[in-house]
């Protein structure tokens, strides 16, 4: 890793943690609850264009933002969110990166681990203590918040994060980066 990965690593950090933050301060059930759409999910599929520097900024983005948040809301829940959130990002970036030559499915690909890992201990929230419905089917509360989850992690990466990738990988925008020294997998 040069000068410029890490620079960029901390720009992304930076800007991941910035965002779930922002949201959260202003709609905070939509970045922190059991139905969420973290929107700066959607700078995960940019590992497609830049690589290791985002898989890495988006890792440590996440568990900057869960840093900040620990014990706001549920203290007993705060320890599983700033270790195993980051974690489900740095393999979701990880498979996205992998995938990269078929875009749309790796940006499928990368809601998956989000969806399981974070659904996965979400579902211990108190307001899970009620059964919920999803498209009218009476599931267990674990099973309910991995798919809730999930769905939105496909809407952050599929949709947000795929138009994302595809406006930032058009030569108009990308050759200019290039020129001025970014370094853009190919």
């Amino acid at each position: 890793m040069d000068a410029r990965d890490v620079s960029l690593t901390a720009v992304f950090a930076s800007l991941y943690a910035i965002m779930v933050v922002v949201q959260s301060s202003f709609f905070r059930p939509s970045a922190y609850s059991p139905i969420q759409l973290r929107v700066a999910d959607c700078l995960i599929p940019l590992s497609i264009l830049f690589g290791w520097p985002v898989v890495a900024g988006v890792t440590i983005g996440g568990f900057m933002a869960n840093m900040y948040y620990i014990g706001d809301v549920y203290p007993w829940l705060g320890i599983y969110d700033v270790v195993l959130g980051p974690v489900a990002n740095l393999i979701a970036a990880s498979l996205i990166f992998a995938l990269r030559k078929q875009r749309l499915l790796a940006c499928i690909t990368g809601a998956f681990p989000i969806g399981l890992i974070v659904g996965g201990y979400l579902w211990l929230l108190p307001e899970f203590f009620l059964r919920p419905d999803i498209f009218g089917l009476s599931l267990p509360i674990w099973a309910a918040v991995i798919i809730s989850i999930t769905m939105s992690s496909l809407i952050a990466l599929a949709v947000i994060g795929y138009i994302l990738v595809r406006i930032l990988g058009r030569p108009a925008v990308i050759q200019p980066l290039k020129s001025r020294g970014l370094k853009v997998v190919e």
